[in-house]
């Protein structure tokens, strides 16, 4: 049942998502002014972008070969676009018109066949290959490896496997292929009633295969938290043929081939297509927002809610910054943003229990706070749930502004067991505020509760700080350091969603054990044995 592809936008070369979507003046300017009293300086006003024909790219170092030439192209643009992933390192790199490693040339396969023939080429000539969804890498996970460290490196472009190409209504699964972006993949389920539910902040522009690739987490604060929930069997394209994996709905026979891939990060092959369990479109969704005095009483009262086994789609903890950062609180308290969805009953009930365990950590909530919206569009909403829904949509946009306006924007993300929760927290705290005093002079840490299991927290981490000009890289590179030192050394995860690139692999060397590391390496070399698969990223070719 394969559908033709929709026009997508225009992508941003020079920063996150489409170009369309940029910060507007008016937010631009109100940016600046909550930054400044936030950061207690005064930021200067945005620098332009350079315009793309005004970047020098180095030349290609080898030539599109005869065999690709009807899917490839070697267009600055083109290659500019898939020099980088959307960090901040990214951006400001991109920002200063800074391209000296672009792919030589970009590979967009039409089929299959055409995606063999580009691996065969690379592996036989030795040139690098880099799997190219949407590109919104946070950690430098598609970016070629220096320049000097491999003969030729091509961006392989996968946005031509852009379908739904079978639903399974019986079984409530589809079969999808790895290219579509989130809407278009939500798109072509709606009209079944169907949706996969998995929505990441960089929804709008990146793929499911790009989330399979990287275990992304999703719209789920709770229960279904990572795309490996949702998948059924995978097909994936290695360099030493095809892997397809048995569709089931479980099983227990061996280690699970599935997992293999999932989080590969395209080192070990490229998902073409996947079926994927689905759901019922839900039809009713409360949502409200509860104040506590402080981050550690809302702490508290989430670990009952998940230990209690309630399952909140939504279960969201900001701390007082965050919260008056998205204008979802004053600042002086913390915020706890709780919703219920559902497609088969209003889920009136399941609210109202978990709003009884959050008042009894001392949680106050509005008198309307269990109102049942339905999927007419009736019924109320919370006015801080909603202020923090479109910040969040927002803000990799209004990053961007920031950096033009020379504010350190970065965020990194974590997990911890509870009895280890409160040290972590206060350790890594400590440890960033201190880098971002010896480093920008200045600076503040927020952080909220991504997604929470009955063991423990996700917590993601936002630094803001005033730099110098032409000292961004450096202090990113201090606080970076200082904060992943914290998070191993206190017992978290380098990663809970964001991946590792290569900008996380110093410490995922080291969180992962050294006969894991060994046997994965194994896997490289029978899966990929010319080692040109995204090299440098998890494991060395």
């Amino acid at each position: 049942m394969r559908q033709p592809s929709r026009t997508r936008p225009r992508r941003n070369v020079f920063g996150w998502g489409w170009e369309s979507e940029r910060a507007t003046a008016a937010e631009q300017d109100l940016l600046r002014q909550v930054l400044g009293r936030l950061l207690g300086a005064a930021l200067p006003a945005p620098r332009p972008c350079p315009r793309i024909e005004e970047l020098q790219l180095p030349q290609p170092r080898v030539p599109i070969p005869a065999v690709l030439a009807p899917c490839a192209t070697a267009e600055p643009a083109e290659r500019a676009l898939r020099a980088y992933g959307r960090s901040y390192r990214d951006i400001v790199r991109a920002s200063r018109g800074e391209f000296p490693n672009p792919p030589d040339f970009v590979a967009c396969p039409r089929d299959e066949h055409e995606l063999r023939r580009v691996l065969e080429w690379c592996a036989g000539v030795g040139v690098v290959a880099i799997p190219y969804g949407g590109g919104s890498s946070v950690v430098g996970g598609v970016e070629p490896p220096p320049r000097d460290a491999c003969r030729g490196a091509v961006s392989i472009d996968l946005a031509a496997f852009d379908s739904v190409l079978d639903i399974d209504l019986v079984s409530r699964a589809a079969r999808i292929q790895g290219g579509i972006f989130g809407p278009e993949l939500e798109h072509q389920l709606r009209h079944h009633g169907l949706t996969l539910r998995h929505f990441p902040q960089s929804f709008a522009c990146s793929t499911l295969g790009g989330w399979l690739a990287t275990r992304s987490g999703g719209h789920y604060a709770t229960r279904w938290t990572h795309i490996d929930d949702a998948v059924e069997s995978l097909r994936v394209v290695t360099p030493a043929g095809i892997v397809e994996t048995r569709r089931l709905p479980a099983s227990g026979a061996g280690p699970s081939p599935d997992r293999l891939f999932l989080g590969s990060e395209g080192v070990l092959g490229i998902i073409v297509e996947a079926w994927m369990r689905l759901q019922s479109r839900p039809r009713w969704r409360t949502t409200t927002s509860i104040r506590f005095a402080d981050f550690g009483s809302g702490a508290e009262a989430v670990r009952s809610i998940a230990q209690a086994h309630f399952l909140p789609a939504n279960c969201r903890l900001l701390d007082g910054r965050e919260a008056a950062l998205a204008g979802a609180g004053s600042g002086n308290e913390a915020v706890l943003l709780l919703g219920f969805e559902s497609a088969d009953h209003p889920p009136a009930a399941e609210m109202e229990r978990c709003l009884d365990i959050a008042r009894a950590f001392g949680g106050q909530t509005s008198s309307d706070a269990a109102r049942i919206r339905s999927d007419t569009g009736e019924g109320a909403t919370d006015a801080a749930a909603e202020a923090w829904r479109h910040a969040f949509l927002r803000m990799p946009y209004l990053r961007d502004a920031m950096v033009a306006m020379r504010c350190l924007a970065e965020t990194f993300e974590t997990a911890v067991t509870w009895d280890r929760f409160p040290a972590f927290h206060a350790g890594v705290l400590a440890a960033t505020e201190r880098a971002l005093r010896a480093t920008c002079g200045a600076g503040i840490v927020t952080v909220r509760f991504t997604h929470v299991y009955p063991d423990g927290p996700a917590l993601y981490y936002t630094v803001l700080a005033p730099t110098r000009p032409g000292a961004e890289l450096d202090h990113w590179a201090a606080v970076k350091a200082a904060a992943s030192e914290a998070v191993l050394g206190l017992g978290g995860t380098i990663t809970h969603h964001h991946a590792i690139g290569r900008d996380h692999r110093a410490w995922y060397d080291r969180q992962r054990p050294a006969l894991f590391a060994a046997s994965l390496r194994a896997m490289k070399r029978t899966l990929d044995p010319a080692g040109i698969l995204n090299p440098g990223v998890l494991v060395d070719p």
